[in-house]
């Protein structure tokens, strides 16, 4: 039986170390949905939202019965003296005998409890709380876009180094190949000295390149596992290809989705401003209402020289009151009305900024439409660059192996294809990110929860 519970637990042990030296491996949906859980941001996005559920609570709950005990013990170590008139007890007119009233120790318990019967403050404070859960949803939709964003970006950018770094490893291979066969060439006098070192800057531009996209490409991965909420050093592996998500995010007919303004999320949170602001008017008005408590409370009492207050036969005192009590503001030297003004002004600015953002998102919607079309364009413009600018380098190719074209000029259609080719990959990730910022601006994921 030992022997088996050992190997169960290198068998399971096994398994735990598997699992820790595997990586993740995402598609961008998954990835989307894998921050949407895990990015920090997203995570505490949830947690205010969670706040604000107990915070309307906590408001509800001021309107509801509360019960409150309080129990006291005192000991008089040195109880006052009170002076009374000699006579009272037989004494000469004019003197005084010192008396001492009470016990010297006293133990009270009371119970009270107090109920709400109206007060405006009450009810604007339940609409506050409830106007307030829905800023923080909002706020946490927004967060989630911006998340999805984030990601999306990152994704981009991961897959951008790769292409880059796997490009230039290539182009390295070429120059290398080429200024092989050169200096052989020119060891045998068929070529001249020039020729070698044009090739060899090329060469140690493309390593200078090669070794600062690595960098890049580690630093993108980093920030790729920030953005979905994991150790920046846990390997992960993309499983799309970057020329594959931009054929996917070409899509013209989503040029021709209308807006819907209030379905942007930048409005949804400016319109809980003015929910705010008018819920602080109405406030500030409910401070002139009258305010009405009802309590009842039950105590009980005992005193005695001794501390007896734990004996069975030690007497209690019991008593109780019921009222009533009403609040009511009748002057305050118009500080009501100043701070009602203030609550109306800041109302209009809420209004105002409510229209302002309505026109902005309007704009960002035609500017991120502008700049989807522009995205697209440059893509197809880059392609037919890159094309170009490999059949120019292999025309340059052809003519310097002849001894046609000469170094110089070999060099400036390896940089020209070289740029073509960092233009190409860079457009596909503009042109995702541009999709991406136009279904921000239209709220199309619809990603509230």
């Amino acid at each position: 039986m030992i022997k088996r519970l050992c190997l169960l637990l290198l068998v399971f042990t096994g398994f735990q170390i598997q699992a820790q030296n595997s990586d993740y491996r995402f598609s961008l949906e998954e990835a989307i949905s894998f921050a949407l859980d895990s990015n920090y941001t997203a995570i505490n996005a949830r947690r205010d939202i969670a706040k604000a559920i107990k915070q309307k609570w906590e408001t509800t709950a001021t309107g509801l019965p509360q019960i409150n005990a309080e129990i006291s013990y005192q000991n008089q170590l040195k109880q006052p003296v009170t002076l009374i008139p000699g006579e009272f007890s037989g004494g000469e007119p004019g003197t005084f005998v010192p008396v001492v009233f009470g016990t010297q120790q006293s133990a009270n318990a009371t119970a009270t409890l107090t109920q709400l019967i109206f007060d405006g403050s009450y009810l604007v404070g339940l609409q506050a709380a409830r106007a307030f859960l829905d800023f923080s949803e909002n706020a946490n939709e927004k967060t989630r876009l911006e998340v999805r964003k984030g990601v999306i970006n990152a994704y981009g950018s991961v897959l951008l180094a790769e292409e880059l770094l796997a490009i230039f490893q290539k182009n390295k291979a070429a120059v290398e190949k080429n200024l092989f066969e050169t200096r052989k060439i020119y060891e045998n006098g068929l070529a001249e000295e020039e020729d070698v070192e044009q090739l060899e800057i090329t060469l140690l531009d493309l390593e200078i390149n090669i070794q600062n996209t690595e960098r890049t490409l580690a630093i993108a991965k980093q920030m790729f596992n920030v953005a979905l909420g994991i150790d920046i050093t846990v390997p992960t592996t993309l499983t799309e290809g970057l020329d594959q998500l931009a054929q996917e995010n070409i899509q013209l007919s989503f040029m021709d989705q209308s807006l819907n303004v209030e379905q942007n999320v930048d409005y949804k949170i400016a319109y809980n401003l003015t929910e705010q602001r008018t819920l602080e008017m109405k406030l500030e008005k409910s401070q002139a209402l009258p305010r009405l408590n009802a309590f009842v409370n039950y105590g009980t009492q005992a005193n005695s020289n001794d501390f007896t207050f734990l004996d069975s036969e030690q007497l209690w005192f019991q008593s109780s009151v019921l009222g009533v009590n009403m609040s009511i503001p009748i002057f305050s030297s118009g500080m009501r009305s100043a701070k009602t003004q203030r609550a109306k002004i800041a109302l209009k600015q809420a209004e105002t900024q409510l229209e302002e953002t309505i026109q902005n998102i309007k704009l960002s919607h035609d500017s991120a439409k502008n700049t989807y079309q522009f995205s697209i364009d440059k893509y197809n413009n880059a392609k037919k660059n890159l094309n170009l600018a490999e059949r120019i380098e292999n025309k340059n190719q052809i003519k310097f192996s002849e001894g046609i074209a000469t170094s110089f000029e070999l060099r400036q259609a390896q940089l020209q294809l070289y740029t073509a080719q960092q233009q190409y990959f860079q457009s596909m990730l503009d042109l995702i990110n541009s999709k991406t910022e136009l279904e921000t601006v239209l709220n199309t994921p619809q990603l509230r929860n």
